[in-house]
C-alpha cells in the first residue's frame, strides 16, 4: 500500500509519454479535421504514410489507454490519502468528476475529439468499485475489457444472417462538423463543437466500445495503485517483466488477425464487432508492453531513467497541456484561426507537432520549477476542495 502523500515519479513519466503521444497524433490528424493538401512529391507521399502508420502503430489506442490507466491510479492515490485521514473521498470525487465535465466542455469548444466528458461520465464507475477486493475489481475490469456488448452484437449477427447494422451515428455528426471546421467563424465553431462535436465524440466512443474499455482501464489503474505495483522493488520488477512478455506475445497475433479479417469475412454485421474486439485487445497488449517497458527502463537503467525523468514536469500538467493542445491545434488548423489544414500535409504537421511539444514542454519545465501544480491543475484542485476547511 502506498503511504499518504507519497508521489510515484514513474507515473508522471508515463503521463508525460501518453500526453506527448496524444499531441503528436492530434497534430497529424489536424485535430480531428481530416483535411489535407494534395502532394505530387514521391518523397512526401512516402514520409506522410510512414509517419502516419508509425505514429498510429505506437500511440493509436495506446496513448489514451495509458492516460485512462493513470486516471484510475490517480483516483486511488487521492482516495487512499483521504482514507488514511479517516475521510471518504468518493462523494468529493463525484464533485471532482462534475468539474471535469466542465473542463471537458471548455476543451470541446475547440476540439471535436476530446475525451474529458467521457471520463467524467464513466469515472463514476470507480465510486462503486473503490471498496471491493482487488480480485473482484480485476474480474469486473476483465469482463469490460473483453467488450461484452460487441460479443452480443457478434452473436446476434451470427444467429440472424439477414441483419443489416445501421450506419455509424458518429459519421453523421462528423459530417455536420466538417463544413464548420472548413468555413466557420470562431463562434460558429464553438457552437458546433459544443453540440455536434460532442455528440460525434460520444457516439464514436459508444460505437467503438470506449464506454466499456475506459472504465476497465480506470479500474486496472486503481488496482495498480492498491497493489503498490508502481513501487520499485524486485517483486514488482518480475511482475512487469511478465506483463511485458505477455503483452508483446499477445499483440502480434491479434494485430495480424485484425488486419486479415476483412479478407475472410464479408458480412459487415459480423466483421465490425469482431474486428473491434480483436483490435481493442491487440492495442491493450501493446499498451501493456509500453507501460511495462517504460517502468522497467525507468527503474533499471540509468540513461533511460534520466531521459524518462525529463517527462515528469510535462506529465504533472496533463490537464493544462491537453486543453492547451486543443486551443492551439484548433487555431492552427481550423478556419476560425490560421486555416492551415489544406496547407500542411502529414509530414509538416508532424514536424510542427514536435516543435509545439517542445515549446509546451519547456513551459512546463519552467512552471514546475516554482509551482507544485500546473495552472489548470491548481484550479481543479482548489475547486475540488471548495468548502472544506484546512485542519
Amino acid at each position: 500500500m502506498i503511504k499518504t502523500q507519497q508521489r510515484i515519479d514513474v507515473a508522471d513519466a508515463l503521463r508525460g509519454f501518453s500526453i506527448m503521444g496524444i499531441f503528436l497524433l492530434h497534430s497529424i490528424e489536424h485535430f480531428n479535421f481530416y483535411s489535407f493538401p494534395e502532394t505530387d512529391s514521391p518523397l512526401l507521399q512516402f514520409t506522410d504514410k510512414s509517419i502516419w502508420d508509425s505514429l498510429f502503430f505506437i500511440f493509436g489506442g495506446k496513448a489514451y489507454g495509458i492516460f485512462a490507466l493513470l486516471f484510475g491510479f490517480s483516483f486511488f492515490i487521492q482516495d487512499n490519502n483521504q482514507l488514511q485521514r479517516g475521510n471518504d473521498f468518493r462523494l468529493r470525487f463525484l464533485w471532482r468528476l462534475f468539474l471535469l465535465f466542465i473542463w471537458g466542455n471548455i476543451n470541446a469548444m475547440f476540439f471535436t475529439g476530446e475525451i474529458l466528458v467521457l471520463y467524467s461520465i464513466v469515472g463514476i464507475s470507480l465510486i462503486f468499485v473503490a471498496r471491493l477486493k482487488i480480485k473482484t475489481v480485476v474480474i469486473i475490469a476483465t469482463i469490460l475489457i473483453l467488450q461484452p456488448m460487441e460479443w452480443g452484437k457478434l452473436f446476434y449477427a451470427l444467429f440472424n444472417p439477414d441483419y443489416i447494422p445501421a450506419e455509424p451515428l458518429a459519421n453523421y455528426y462528423w459530417a455536420q462538423a466538417y463544413p464548420v471546421q472548413s468555413n466557420g467563424t470562431f463562434l460558429e465553431t464553438v457552437k458546433m463543437n459544443l453540440w455536434d462535436g460532442q455528440l460525434a465524440s460520444l457516439a464514436w466512443a459508444w460505437e467503438n466500445a470506449r464506454f466499456f474499455q475506459t472504465p476497465a482501464l480506470f479500474m486496472f489503474g486503481m488496482v495498480i495503485g492498491k497493489a503498490g505495483l508502481l513501487l520499485h522493488n524486485e517483486k514488482n520488477s518480475r511482475f512487469w517483466m511478465r506483463v511485458l512478455v505477455v503483452g508483446i506475445i499477445c499483440f502480434f497475433p491479434l494485430n495480424g488477425l485484425a488486419s486479415m479479417l476483412s479478407g475472410f469475412i464479408e458480412n459487415k454485421a459480423i466483421l465490425t464487432p469482431l474486428h473491434l474486439i480483436i483490435r481493442s485487445l491487440a492495442n491493450m497488449g501493446f499498451m501493456a508492453f509500453l507501460v511495462s517497458l517504460i517502468i522497467l527502463v525507468y527503474y533499471h537503467t540509468v540513461k533511460g531513467h534520466n531521459w524518462l525523468d525529463k517527462l515528469r514536469p510535462y506529465g504533472k500538467m496533463t490537464l493544462t497541456n491537453y486543453i492547451m493542445q486543443s486551443v492551439v491545434g484548433s487555431f492552427i488548423f481550423y478556419n476560425w484561426g490560421l486555416g492551415m489544414h489544406n496547407k500542411l500535409g502529414i509530414t509538416y504537421s508532424f514536424l510542427l507537432g514536435i516543435v509545439l511539444f517542445i515549446l509546451q514542454y519547456f513551459f512546463c519545465y519552467w512552471w514546475m520549477k516554482s509551482h507544485k501544480h500546473g495552472p489548470l491543475e491548481y484550479v481543479w484542485k482548489k475547486l475540488t476542495w471548495i468548502g472544506v476547511k484546512k485542519k
